[in-house]
């Protein structure tokens, strides 16, 4: 979180419109390459990094097994394969045979036909060059339209201020990808099912990984008190849950596959599970930067995602994000420039009025500017907080006309934390164990290092229906406490 420098991609490839789409037996091009490799880093600058060691490893090896079986030429070679250090449900694909998972996603899988049938949709991608296709519709609509309608620019409405709003939230949310259509989606998934079956694996697994995306999404939405429409994985990927059953039909009767579950539970066995401390914890409505030393409270009926650049806090009553920008020691002249940044080239945007105050014992500036989008007014509000001479952090917050005021118990609640409280912090793990007599899911449920909802969230972690019940010798995850 808050990484200075990221900047918001557009992931598809370059080539113009016109130009002829390769057929997906062509190999990479060179020139496909070098359009991955241009935005290779600042994709894995914004999405966490990219992780090492023997989980990356598998996940790599898995990657490349399943790329192998879409007919490029170079696969095997061509193919970069990343695991990221994100505590979101995505994956991605990006021109030039660069294909990635996250590690939330991972960790909701429970074999390794789920693993290759989540990167086989995205090599899917890559060997169909759907970001190339997006690409020339892209030239004719904005990204921000092509994405859709998120919070900020229903808001704002299509104006300048909310093009530039809307990348900031956008950012926030990972969603910074160019959508694919519905049909490539649904081409994606049959090609991934094709991949799976060549590579020996059972064919059901991309209709099982999507249907547990699913009931995470809508596990996530109820607690979190949102709509379950828009999944995480929603970037680039349409609701799972429309698609479960179009896979499972595509995939046919069970055809004796493998699965390597045991093999996939053990590899993944200690992987890091939500938030990494060195990116900021969410705890609930809280939000907690151990080596940044701060933290501020989500106001009650929001909640928030979190970016290595971004915390996002989304709702009815509004947006926020909490970021940084360059600071030379005056906050009033901070305040000012991020309005001016807001306002974009084409729209000059100042705060109406601009106040200094004190919150917990920290210098602070807030400016508010109400703007009107043609159809509404809305009221913008950056706040910002000195941390050191030469490092502020500031909120920016969107809500309708004269309802602003949801946000000021987050506004009082940043404050910096004690040395004892940022080491006090300790991020999550999976734990795979196997299942001894006299278990049940009540009783392992209980070890779920949540407060709330611990058997839900254990059923769905591993797949289990409502009335699935636990045998002895079976192996099943748990999301601890790291010691």
């Amino acid at each position: 979180m808050l990484a200075l420098g990221a900047a918001p991609l557009a992931l598809a490839g370059c080539m113009g419109a016109g130009a002829p789409i390769p057929s997906a037996s062509t190999p990479i091009t060179q020139t496909e390459a070098q359009q991955g490799a241009q935005y290779h880093p600042q994709f894995l600058a914004q999405f966490g990094g990219a992780m090492s060691g023997p989980q990356a490893a598998y996940v790599e090896q898995v990657g490349k097994n399943i790329a192998v079986q879409s007919g490029l030429g170079n696969a095997r070679e061509s193919f970069t394969v990343s695991l990221l250090n994100s505590p979101v449900h995505n994956a991605f694909a990006v021109p030039g045979g660069y294909i990635y998972t996250t590690r939330q996603l991972v960790t909701l899988m429970n074999n390794e036909a789920e693993l290759a049938a989540v990167l086989g949709h995205e090599v899917g991608h890559v060997a169909a060059r759907h970001s190339q296709r997006r690409q020339q519709a892209a030239q004719r609509n904005s990204i921000f339209g092509l994405l859709g309608a998120i919070g900020s620019s229903i808001l704002l409405g299509d104006s300048g201020f909310g093009d530039m709003l809307s990348r900031g939230f956008l950012q926030g949310s990972q969603l910074l990808t160019l959508s694919f259509s519905r049909s490539q989606e649904l081409e994606a998934d049959d090609l991934g099912i094709q991949y799976l079956s060549r590579a020996g694996y059972d064919r059901r697994a991309m209709g099982t990984v999507l249907a547990s995306l699913a009931a995470q999404n809508s596990l996530d939405a109820r607690l979190q008190g949102r709509n379950a429409s828009v999944p995480e994985w929603a970037s680039t990927h349409p609701d799972p849950a429309s698609r479960v059953q179009g896979a499972l039909a595509k995939a046919g009767a069970a055809t004796g596959g493998v699965t390597n579950r045991d093999t996939f539970l053990t590899r993944i066995d200690g992987l890091l599970y939500g938030d990494d401390p060195k990116q900021g914890l969410i705890d609930g409505s809280r939000f907690i930067h151990p080596e940044l030393r701060l933290s501020f409270t989500a106001p009650q009926g929001f909640y928030m995602v979190n970016s290595p650049s971004a915390v996002s806090v989304n709702g009815q009553g509004g947006q926020a994000q909490l970021t940084l920008a360059a600071y030379n020691g005056n906050l009033e002249t901070y305040v000012r420039e991020q309005f001016t940044a807001l306002g974009g080239q084409n729209r000059s945007l100042a705060p109406q009025r601009l106040q200094r105050t004190t919150i917990n014992g920290l210098p602070a500036a807030y400016g508010e500017a109400r703007v009107n989008n043609g159809q509404s007014q809305v009221d913008v509000i950056v706040f910002a907080y000195e941390f050191a001479r030469d490092r502020a952090y500031h909120f920016i917050a969107i809500a309708p006309a004269g309802r602003a005021g949801v946000f000021n118990p987050m506004f009082q609640s940043m404050q910096r934390i004690s040395a004892n409280e940022a080491g006090a912090v300790v991020p999550k793990r999976l734990q795979v164990v196997t299942v001894a007599r006299g278990d049940t899911v009540s009783s392992l449920a209980r070890r779920m290092a949540y407060p709330n909802a611990q058997e839900e969230r254990f059923r769905v972690l591993n797949a289990l229906g409502s009335r699935d019940q636990l045998v002895p010798g079976q192996r099943v995850k748990l999301v601890v406490r790291a010691r």
